[in-house]
């Protein structure tokens, strides 16, 4: 089984908010056994979504490969202005190119979503998130974690996750695997 850590930011530092979910979310899924990679889309190089070029871009080619062979996705976001970053959307927007595949889009895929805020609106960013996963044919699980940053960390600002957010983050994680693992016992019966 197969796991992709979308991170929807443009943060490159590790120790950033982003990273710091990312790897947090990296771990909890290699402990169980799960081949993990992180999207960085800062990292990315995906350019303008263009439905006009006659050829599409390499890094695009890469970035729908990794989120086609992934069976359970993560994706992480920060709420900017009510929604998630138009970069973020941009990127998706791109999984155009496998509308005639087999299996276009990310049919069939389990997807967790994350998403923090310096306010009480974090859920914009989910239900955002959810809107278009459900659009390119994915499953969202149903359960999802709304962040308020400013509870995110340890009080003593060591950078640590809080015991409440990894709890939830945990749960996440679990709802997921186990979805993931008893939808594949289905198919092969």
């Amino acid at each position: 089984m197969k796991a992709i850590i979308f991170n929807g930011s443009l943060e490159r530092r590790t120790e950033s908010t982003s990273g710091l979910i990312s790897n947090y979310l990296s771990e909890r899924l290699k402990e169980s056994g799960i081949q993990t990679d992180i999207f960085t889309l800062a990292d990315s190089g995906i350019p303008l979504f263009d439905v006009t070029l006659t050829k599409t871009p390499l890094a695009v080619e890469r970035m729908t490969q990794m989120f086609q062979n992934a069976d359970i996705h993560f994706w992480l976001a920060p709420l900017y202005h009510g929604s998630i970053p138009g970069v973020m959307k941009n990127c998706l927007d791109w999984l155009e190119i496998t509308a005639n595949s087999y299996e276009p889009y990310l049919t069939d895929k389990t997807v967790g979503l994350v998403c923090w805020a310096d306010g009480l609106q974090a859920m914009q960013g989910i239900n955002a998130m959810d809107t278009i996963a459900k659009s390119l044919r994915a499953w969202t699980l149903p359960f999802s974690v709304p962040i308020l940053r400013s509870s995110l960390f340890h009080i003593d600002d060591s950078k640590q996750i809080s015991e409440f957010y990894s709890g939830k983050l945990d749960k996440l994680v679990n709802i997921a695997t186990t979805k993931k693992i008893e939808k594949t016992i289905i198919n092969q019966s």
